[in-house]
């Protein structure tokens, strides 16, 4: 998977008509596949886009891939490319997973993601609202693993099969300490599913078919590219904003008031953007029933860290909330100071006057 952070948000109906229109594919909006919508569901389905097959060189050798992107309202785009494979040993499959990592991975620089990243941006660009002028991303790579040879159980593969070494991409043997660390974040709900999540990979075991655990996953790594992107937003904004507030204080003017009261207006708008659409990033999943995706949902959610970039937000947020009341408050007061200067004045022309005509 690769994700984007394209816009402030993104307009899914307009765009589904626009991606049907051009580019002459499919669109539809997303579900989740074998969990009943009553017990975990998408607050806003994302519009899912069809963006064909394509070949990868994984170490020399083409292998073809099925490419899909799903548009999420809050502005991030997320892509997959999805490669079938059968009849290989677990080392060869291990092999192929690093070398489709090596291919279009976080460390490749072959422009794979960004082709595609510009081919549906182009296509879907007036459905876009305030598109971003700079790329924020995130890479995340899934083995699953539907078959094997032999039915194991979750407790024989975690003995029989070198699961952390999938999930650290190293060739060399890992420590003990290293195995179990990687291990921590394993789950299992049947005697014969397993679910491993590392930073940025993980190991599905199902089978009984496809699951809902990759398209968890990924709404997990949306909601941490769009904090991210909030994140740095109010890192880059909180020194601009204490340099303004101190220009508008330095300001001695009968306008003065006026340019407090419209940063505070600007801080106020600020907030209340992202105020909102972090609420919205945060309820983009709604989970009631499903125990067992709930705790992968959450498991990913901490490992990636994003509760403690939303306290960071909230804190900045706070911070600028402070500032705006501040703000606020001192611009009335310069507004009071303004009116009682003018009566006062008012009533010192009046007695010139008076003693003018006596």
């Amino acid at each position: 998977m690769r994700l984007f952070d394209v816009a402030y948000a993104i307009d899914l109906t307009a765009a589904a008509e626009l991606w049907t229109a051009r580019a002459r594919r499919e669109s539809r909006r997303s579900r989740l596949a074998t969990t009943p919508p009553k017990a975990l569901a998408f607050d806003v389905p994302p519009l899912q886009l069809d963006l064909g097959s394509t070949e990868i060189a994984i170490d020399g050798i083409p292998s073809s891939a099925r490419i899909s992107a799903r548009l999420y309202d809050f502005g991030v785009v997320a892509f997959s490319a999805r490669l079938d494979v059968t009849d290989v040993a677990w080392p060869k499959f291990v092999e192929r997973l690093n070398g489709l990592d090596r291919a279009i991975g976080a460390e490749a620089s072959n422009g794979f993601w960004t082709g595609l990243l510009e081919r549906v941006r182009i296509a879907i660009q007036p459905a876009l609202d305030r598109p971003a002028t700079e790329t924020l991303e995130e890479d995340y790579l899934i083995g699953i693993v539907q078959t094997l040879d032999e039915p194991l159980s979750a407790g024989q593969l975690r003995e029989r099969v070198d699961i952390p070494a999938l999930l650290s991409g190293e060739s060399r043997t890992l420590s003990d300490v290293a195995r179990r660390d990687l291990m921590q974040r394993s789950y299992s709900y049947y005697a014969d599913d397993l679910v491993a999540l590392a930073w940025d990979r993980a190991f599905v075991y199902e089978p009984h078919g496809d699951s809902d655990v990759a398209d968890i996953i990924e709404v997990a790594n949306a909601q941490l590219v769009e904090f991210r992107y909030y994140d740095e937003l109010l890192d880059a904004e909180l020194p601009r904003m204490y340099d303004r507030v101190e220009d508008a204080r330095r300001t001695i003017s009968v306008l003065a008031s006026r340019r407090v009261a419209q940063l505070a207006h600007k801080l106020y708008t600020l907030v209340a953007e992202v105020t909102e659409l972090t609420e919205k990033v945060d309820n983009v999943l709604q989970v009631t029933e499903d125990v067992y995706l709930a705790r992968v949902y959450s498991g990913a959610l901490d490992l990636f860290r994003v509760p403690k970039i939303v306290a960071a937000v909230d804190r900045k947020l706070a911070i600028i909330r402070d500032t705006y009341a501040a703000l606020y408050d001192e611009a009335s007061s310069r507004r009071a100071e303004i009116l009682e200067i003018a009566i006062v004045l008012l009533i010192a022309i009046e007695l010139a006057l008076a003693l003018l005509r006596h």
